[in-house]
């Protein structure tokens, strides 16, 4: 398994039903055909543990920079048994083997049944990374335990991603024209094969919810502001994905004209980017993105990279600004974060004294010190000197903020979560950090014991969480009767946030003013 630092820093840069009522299906059956024809030729996938899994199977095909086609077709039975290649990107931690730039464009399934005639609710599951790092195959994200647990289709998907998926070229030709979103596109063109294919792997193509951590729920909300997107799915869940992630098109623009310059590339070269080794091509891309943006430094302004661009058609608005386009007022919502997340936590820090706190918190709030204190109290009455030095400050304020603008926009529901159990390895990033919420709402914590440990409490959590997951999953409502306390739908008004613990509780608006204090909400 990937080391914890790696891992976290795959999710950093954006870039990762009720279990007391489970039916008890038949086990799958030996004798079943694995085969099954999809709309480009048939596959073969496995069957463990009650759930049959096909993995890598092809949705599209791309020339560099242009949207995704139909994938050619074939006649011989594919074998659908491991995970396809990775995305290209820039990170050590996926071996050279593993990195494609023509054959990344594939999906995975998990579900309980095949040809039962059955139309089980689905998943997709979208990973974070930002829009330039990440992949479908981390353990912690296999879709084995909820296909089980919760008898729903998990599906998740491999994108283009940094500077294939989202290099504005428009200026340079209509045959540019979405070369700025064509990452975005293919998870439509996911979405499509999804819906055109899932019946047979025992889903229902009319009842799809989208899921994404860090990257992947900004990928969920910009799929919201995408016309081509529009009725592929009806129901959303985006963890700890509401930093606003998008560029204007003048931004994305003028980042293209700076990758030219780096190549030494005129206007009129451009076709000539179709050549360009992947690592020259990434090198001047990631020249451009300092020039532009500056460092990607969490928080600041160049943390994203290569991302989406507003251009009107194929996004219609940047999301999170603060909320979504028309296209998805219909669209169910759950929303939350972790209590952490990207903080450099003081947990390790045992002998912190409150004083060390505010002579620490001093150098941020100077005179507003007391003020953050007292604010901390009330929304944390049990707080200790290194919660003070520890709270996340990015996600929870937009996420509050994002929350706010749904509950207004639409009457559809809007539920919002706050992880606040603090992992218990020692090892770990300590605190609820960032992607915390991921093995734990995935029912994995087993493949991820080093973030969550292996002990009853994370179990037991991983319980409860996993099934407000797959119940949202179901019927737009995480509620989980006589597991969790009632998780009634958001409000600017009444802040409903279910607060996952060891000991799971609604609170209401309990942090805003501490939240509004560190970035105001307005």
């Amino acid at each position: 398994m990937r080391p914890l630092l790696k891992t976290c820093t795959l999710f950093l840069f954006f870039a990762a039903i009720s279990f007391t009522s489970c039916k008890s299906d038949p086990e799958p059956n030996a004798e079943v055909d694995l085969v099954i024809e999809t709309t480009n030729g048939k596959i073969t996938g496995s069957v463990n543990d009650s759930v049959y899994a096909y993995k890598g199977i092809p949705y599209a095909k791309a020339e560099r920079f242009m949207p995704p086609q139909d994938p050619v077709a074939w006649d011989d039975v594919r074998e659908c048994t491991d995970f396809g290649p990775v995305a290209r990107q820039v990170v050590p931690w996926y071996p050279d083997e593993m990195q494609s730039e023509t054959d990344l464009f594939s999906l995975n399934i998990w579900t309980r049944g095949i040809k039962d005639g059955k139309k089980r609710p689905v998943m997709v599951w979208l990973h974070g990374g930002g829009f330039f790092v990440g992949a479908s195959n981390d353990p912690m994200t296999y879709g084995e335990a909820l296909a089980k647990k919760g008898d729903i289709v998990m599906v998740s998907v491999n994108h283009r991603l940094n500077i294939l998926g989202f290099l504005d070229l428009s200026a340079y030709g209509d045959s540019y024209a979405q070369s700025a979103n064509v990452g975005m596109l293919d998870i439509v063109k996911a979405l499509e094969w999804t819906k055109n294919n899932i019946a047979k792997f025992g889903g229902d193509p009319s009842d799809v919810t989208i899921v994404g951590e860090s990257g992947g729920g900004g990928k969920v909300g910009t799929l919201m502001c995408m016309p081509a997107a529009k009725g592929l799915f009806n129901k959303a869940i985006i963890q700890s994905g509401t930093l606003i992630n998008s560029m204007t098109q003048e931004k994305s623009q003028k980042l293209a004209a700076t990758v030219l310059e780096k190549l030494n590339l005129t206007p009129e070269d451009v076709k000539k980017l179709d050549t360009i080794p992947y690592h020259d091509l990434v090198k001047a891309g990631n020249e451009a993105v300092a020039e532009i943006s500056g460092p990607r430094i969490p928080g600041s302004s160049g943390m994203f990279g290569f991302a989406p661009s507003v251009d009107g058609e194929v996004l219609l608005q940047q999301p999170f600004s603060p909320g979504f386009a028309d296209i998805s007022k219909n669209i169910p919502v759950m929303i939350g974060s972790t209590l952490n997340e990207l903080m450099p936590v003081a947990y390790g820090n045992k002998t912190l004294t409150l004083e060390q706190a505010k002579d620490s918190l001093a150098k941020e709030y100077g005179d507003g010190t007391d003020e953050f204190v007292s604010l901390y109290e009330k929304a944390y009455p049990d707080y200790t000197p290194q919660d003070l030095l520890s709270i996340d400050k990015m996600f929870r304020p937009y996420t509050i903020r994002t929350a706010d603008a749904r509950a207004e926009e639409t009457d559809a529901p809007v539920y919002a979560y706050l992880l606040a159990w603090k992992s218990p390895v020692e090892e770990a990033s300590k605190g609820s950090f960032h992607g915390l919420d991921i093995p734990l709402a995935f029912n994995t914590v087993d493949l991820r014991a080093d973030w969550t440990g292996n002990g009853e409490d994370a179990w037991e959590l991983s319980d409860k969480m996993s099934s407000a997951w797959f119940n949202f999953v179901k019927k737009a409502d995480p509620n989980v009767e006589g597991v969790l306390p009632e998780w009634e739908p958001y409000t600017e008004e009444n802040g409903a946030t279910m607060y996952f613990d060891t000991e799971c509780r609604i609170v209401h608006n309990h942090d805003r003013a501490l939240m509004n204090f560190i970035q105001p909400l307005d």
